[in-house]
Parts: structure tokens; C-alpha cells; sequence
């Protein structure tokens, strides 16, 4: 239960930037979960062979390369769907390697039997519904009721956030509530007009989860992230408290004998990582008595003095392909010795544009650097930056993001950027029945991946500036083109403002973050917000880059440390703080980590921060 000590507790200054926040949330600090209708309910059982936290896989079937078969690969049920989705939401954020750590150092897969309850949930205004989960285990305890809500990372699907806030929650007994927060794996084949439904599988009608409003000659496959038209990052933090209120109206559903299960009476935890930390973030500005503790992991966030993500992306995706040239021995993936001339290639192309200086490529590479350094970017986020300008992220990232902030539809990209299925000779073509059935499973969210790629409608112009597309990303942060200024209104609505809660906060980053730049976000954000008068912790984590996955390579897991336990010791330190509340709040913390190599993780490398007091 809630300690009479928050209740009395009043909120804290005014955020920033507000974002549309409904007035149905706004107008009580005491709001009640049932605020929100959520349509296309469904309720399943998950025992035996198929469990809340792995679907029945367990630790060993989660480290197979091969995900779960659907035994009609056109049309799988939809508890083959679930567990591949499961599967492949774990792989791609956790390590789970032997030697990793998780499941013994950190972290659990254990067994949960339990119900999933799970519905769309929609934003006031919004064009589209959004996924909500809620995983309810059959160890809660309705005398002791607590619930940890969680936003996935990046754009993934439902269960893109179970190998953190499921595998802490589930093991506490807490039920574990869910959301895509408007981005997700609900891809749509504008030619078969098929998408993916609630069960998660695929169809040509019905409840679909996403149906863009695409003219009939459209073509190609759209995704939610770009082609809502509902610019989803705006409101991250209202999704993250539709998923509180779902979750809570679930357990209303799963023990209407101790109903009603409210705020005032439900413990809960709002935990995630990269953009389900900048999720939490937000959740944080949103008034009312939602959340007890908050844990932002490596937080996407844009706050006040910093520059946007958006303008980041843009400038990696042009100048850091040259830029790297100045660094040896770059983490491995991406092959070096492959992309060095592609990137020697961009020095040239840049030069020609005058947006770099330099008789040679040394020269080209050196103010390449320099400008990425201007914003703020170290040598140790350059260098981990290697993945993302190896395999070409920095382009996605920005096309998909460009067409959300506009609210652009399917093919009205403002620089020519789609995304189609891919044919077997690497060009674009239709999507196979096969292909189809496994994106709402596995696909990332944003393309390319599963069968989908990003195509740049520029590179077909004859005798075309290689530059022209990424250039055109470039200036719809930089220009004062209609097109701009209608990117940048979306960027300006998914600024960060200032927490409302009096809830405890621990913002954990990487201090070698090469996607989301620790010196571009959470180094701005935590003294605002403590300015501001929020409760906040901040763990800063030296040898820590983005992706815990990652660490599977084995040059990787030389040179970093994952950040998951941090996680994990974060919402452990603040639940017991929650549970008696003598027990010390997480402080500041620089932890020095040491890279296990090939050996396996010890607890000792990670030197977790004690709390006050211990």
C-alpha cells in the first residue's frame, strides 16, 4: 500500500512542455483508471509449457539462434505468434549468452504461470489504437498489490520491455503492465491490405491493430512509428499511464473480489529503457498519484539547452561515416575493413558538398570529428556509434522519425523515403504470406529488417547528389521549408518537461551511449529536474554503451559492461525503500565497470552503488 508520507506530499513545479495531455488526466491528482475505454479485450491462460515470463522456452530455449517454427508458415496460431514475439523481444535487448550474468548475477527467467489480459487503448485525438499487456502472475497477492508498468525500448512490439520490467515484476509477484506506446510490430502490406490483428496474427479485415489511411494506390508496407499520423513520441508519457490504468482495470477483472484496484491503493513502479526510459520521463510530468517509483534507463529524452535527438541523427547519419575513419580498432561488428571505403567514399561526397574541409581523407575525417565533438559527442560514444553507421541506422532512425514528427501518411515522405518488401534479388518487391506472418513477432519496429526495406527515392534520380536523401533529412531541422517547420512542430511536441511526481527517480546512462549521446540527454535532464525539485538519483556508467545485446559478440563484451543490472538494482533498492521506507533512496553514483572478456560476469565487476546509509 502507499505510505501516508507521499499522499501529503505536494507535486512539484510546473514541466516545461506539457505535450496534449487530456483533461480527464489533468483535472485530479487522484484520477481514476477508469478514465480510459479499451476496446478488443482479450484474457489467456499461460501455464504448463507456456508461461508468463518465456513463453515455455526457459533460458535455454531463448538462446537458440532459430526462433520458434509456426507450423503453417503462412498462418500461425496465435500462441505460436506470442511465442515468438516473447523470444525475439528478449534477444534483442538482453545478453543471455552463457557467461552473461542474467539469471545469475542479474535478472531472472524463472518460470511465471499466470493470466495475460491485453486490449487497444487509444490517445485522446489519436488516428490510431495502441498495445496494451498486462501479465499478471499467479503468485500476485491482492493484500500486497503491486504493479510495474513499462513502455518498450526503441519501436519495438508488446513485449519489447519483458527482459527488464517482466523479469523483475513477474518474480516480485507483481502484475506487469505493458505498452507499445504507439510504435510496435504492427506492420501493414499497403498491396495484400493485410496487417496484424489483436492475437497477433496476420489478417486482411477485422480489429486490425493498424490500418493506415492510405490511398488505394499506395504501395509498399507501412508501419505504425511512421505512419500513424499521430506522432506517438508526443505522448509517450500518457501512454505509459494508459498502461497503469489497464493495468489496473485488469486486475479489477482478474479479482473482482478485492476490487477496485486504484493508484491510492496499487504500489507501482514505471520502469524502461531507452525509449520506454524517456517514456517514464514523461510520465513523470503528467499530474496525479500514478507512480511510486521511477527507474529511466539510458532515456531517450530532449530537454531545454540540448539539442534533439532528430538533430543528432541527421548529423551522424552525413558526418559520422567520415568521422570514424579517425578512430583504429572500432568494435567488431561492423566489420571495419568493409566500410572503410564506403566511408572513405562519404569524406569525398562530403567535401564536394562543403559541408567538410581537407585536401585528403585524414583532413576530410578530422572535421568530420571536430563537428560531431561541437555537439557534445566523446571519443567512447563515436567509437560505439561504429554499429549504428555500420549497418546504416542513423538513416532509418531519421526517415521513420521525420515522418512521425511530420505526421506524414504512407508515401508522403517529404524526401522520398519508403519502405518496401524486399525480393530475392535484394530490390523491392512484394511480401510473400511467409514474410507477412512473421512481423507482428519480429519485426524491430522500424525497417529494415523481416523482410522490409527503407528505399531512398532519390538514389533512382539519374546523375543524383549521393548525399541528396540524407542532406534532405538534414534540412528539415536546418531549413525553413513548410516541410521543416512541420518537423520541427513535432519535435517541439516531444520535448521533455520537468517531473510533477514527488515520486523517487533513478535516471541510469552509459557514459559511451553512441545512439542516445549521454552528454545530449540525461546529462541535461537530472539537474533541471532536480532543479525543479524532483527526488532523483543518477547513475552514470562508465564503460556502458546502448545495447546489452550487444555483449554477444565477443569484442563487445571486452570493452562494455551491460546495463541491465543497473536496472534491476535500481527498482530492488527503491522497492525496499517502498517497503519500509527507513530503508535508503539510490544516490548519485560514477560506477567504474569492468568488461568480463570471455569470462563469466562477477556481481564484483558491476560495483553496484550502495544506498545512503548502507
Amino acid at each position: 500500500m502507499k505510505t501516508s508520507r507521499r499522499a501529503c506530499l505536494l507535486y512539484a513545479v510546473l514541466p516545461l512542455f506539457l505535450g496534449s495531455i487530456s483533461a480527464a488526466l489533468a483535472a485530479s491528482p487522484k484520477a481514476s483508471a477508469a478514465d480510459v475505454e479499451f476496446t478488443q479485450w482479450r484474457e489467456t491462460q499461460h501455464r504448463g509449457s507456456d508461461d508468463l515470463m518465456t513463453a515455455g522456452l526457459g533460458l535455454d530455449g531463448l538462446r537458440v539462434s532459430v526462433a520458434p517454427t509456426f507450423a503453417n508458415p503462412a498462418l500461425p496460431t496465435a500462441e505460436e505468434a506470442r511465442r515468438r514475439a516473447i523470444w525475439s523481444s528478449w534477444r534483442g535487448i538482453a545478453d543471455l549468452t552463457p557467461g552473461s550474468g542474467f539469471g545469475d548475477v542479474y535478472g531472472t527467467v524463472q518460470s511465471s504461470p499466470g493470466r495475460e489480459f491485453s486490449a487497444y487503448a487509444r490517445i485522446p485525438g489519436a488516428h490510431q489504437p495502441h498495445r496494451v499487456l498486462v501479465q499478471i502472475p499467479d503468485t500476485f497477492d491482492p493484500s500486497r498489490r503491486c504493479l510495474v508498468a513499462t513502455a518498450s525500448s526503441g519501436s519495438r512490439g508488446i513485449y519489447g520491455a519483458i527482459s527488464v520490467a517482466g523479469s523483475w515484476g513477474l518474480a516480485h509477484g507483481c502484475a506487469v503492465a505493458y505498452t507499445d506506446k504507439g510504435a510496435g510490430s504492427d506492420y501493414y502490406d499497403l498491396d495484400a491490405r493485410s496487417g496484424v490483428q489483436a492475437d497477433g496474427t496476420p489478417a486482411t479485415q477485422g480489429a486490425l491493430a493498424f490500418a493506415p489511411d492510405a490511398p488505394a494506390t499506395a504501395h509498399g508496407v507501412a508501419f505504425k512509428h511512421a505512419h500513424s499520423g499521430d506522432n506517438p513520441e508526443a505522448d509517450w508519457g500518457q501512454h505509459l499511464v494508459q498502461a497503469v490504468q489497464f493495468g489496473l482495470q485488469a486486475l479489477d477483472r482478474a479479482y473482482p473480489q478485492s476490487a477496485p484496484f486504484t493508484p491510492a491503493n496499487t504500489r507501482t513502479l514505471g520502469a524502461g529503457v531507452s525509449n520506454g526510459g524517456g517514456a517514464v520521463l514523461r510520465a513523470a510530468e503528467i499530474e496525479g498519484d500514478w507512480f511510486d517509483a521511477l527507474v529511466a534507463g539510458e532515456p531517450n529524452v530532449s530537454v531545454a539547452g540540448a539539442a534533439p535527438l532528430y538533430d543528432f541523427v541527421t548529423q551522424a547519419a552525413l558526418l559520422m561515416p567520415c568521422a570514424l575513419l579517425t578512430l583504429d580498432d572500432l568494435p567488431q561488428p561492423p566489420v571495419q575493413a568493409q566500410d572503410r571505403p564506403v566511408w572513405t567514399q562519404q569524406c569525398a561526397a562530403l567535401k564536394a558538398a562543403g559541408q567538410v574541409q581537407g585536401e585528403d581523407v585524414a583532413a576530410q575525417a578530422q572535421s568530420a570529428r571536430q563537428q560531431l565533438e561541437k555537439t557534445g559527442l566523446s571519443e567512447g560514444a563515436l567509437r560505439a556509434g561504429a554499429f549504428s553507421t555500420g549497418f546504416d541506422l542513423w538513416r532509418a532512425i531519421a526517415a521513420t522519425y521525420a515522418s512521425a514528427y511530420g505526421r506524414y501518411g504512407a508515401g508522403e515522405h517529404p524526401c522520398a523515403y519508403t519502405f518496401s518488401a524486399v525480393s530475392t534479388d535484394g530490390k523491392p518487391g512484394n511480401a510473400t504470406a511467409e514474410v507477412r506472418a512473421t512481423w507482428g513477432s519480429e519485426a524491430s519496429g522500424i525497417p529494415p529488417g523481416n523482410g522490409v526495406i527503407l528505399v531512398d527515392g532519390n538514389a533512382a534520380l539519374a546523375g543524383s547528389d549521393p548525399l541528396r536523401g540524407l542532406s534532405c533529412l538534414r534540412a528539415l531541422w536546418t531549413a525553413d521549408s513548410k516541410d521543416a517547420e512541420r518537423v520541427r512542430a513535432g519535435i517541439t511536441r516531444a520535448a521533455t518537461g520537468m517531473p510533477r511526481t514527488t515520486a523517487p527517480i533513478v535516471v541510469i546512462h552509459g557514459m559511451d551511449d553512441g545512439l542516445v549521446p549521454i552528454s545530449m540527454t540525461s546529462d541535461h535532464y537530472v539537474p533541471q529536474a532536480r532543479a525543479a525539485g524532483a527526488q532523483i538519483a543518477y547513475w552514470r556508467v562508465s564503460n556502458g554503451q546502448h545495447f546489452d545485446s550487444l555483449l554477444a559478440f565477443p569484442d563487445y563484451r571486452k570493452r562494455y559492461a551491460p546495463l541491465l543490472p543497473y536496472m534491476f538494482a535500481a527498482m530492488d533498492q527503491l522497492w525496499r525503500h517502498l517497503e519500509d521506507p527507513t530503508q535508503g533512496l539510490p544516490q548519485d553514483a560514477l560506477i567504474e565497470t569492468t568488461p568480463r572478456g570471455e569470462a563469466p560476469l562477477q556481481r564484483a565487476q558491476l560495483s553496484i552503488p550502495a544506498v545512503s546509509g548502507h
